[in-house]
């Protein structure tokens, strides 16, 4: 899986706004404002940060050698994935899918996308 995968990936998804607020290292995903992936165009191998229910959180890394509690991020609800060739892509597009209907479902409804 590359970035490139992962950001048009992204991107697909209704009213899906992407950035670098911090700095142009680290690309960013947004639905209605809100962060729902982050992703590091420099680190080897690459990684990401998606967002994740508390306890499944945990459950994915006591499960996962390559998930740790987020980077630079409230370890409760983010992950930091470690992309490598023995992670399933469908896996990693599922915690994509995640992080991006839980931001989706706290918007008030007025300001998901259609």
């Amino acid at each position: 899986m590359t970035a490139e995968h992962i950001r048009e990936y992204c991107l697909k998804k209704p009213g899906v706004e992407e950035s670098f607020p911090f700095g142009n290292e680290t690309l960013v995903f947004k639905v209605g404002g809100k962060m729902f992936l982050l992703m590091s165009l420099d680190a080897t191998p690459l990684s990401f940060n998606v967002k994740c229910e508390p306890q499944k959180a945990i459950e994915l890394r006591e499960r996962y050698v390559n998930v740790m509690p987020g980077y630079h991020m409230n370890k409760t609800h983010w992950n930091t994935i470690k992309c490598s060739a023995d992670m399933p892509k469908k896996i990693l597009l599922d915690w994509i899918d995640d992080s991006y209907l839980l931001v989706f479902n706290s918007l008030p409804k007025k300001q998901r996308p259609l």
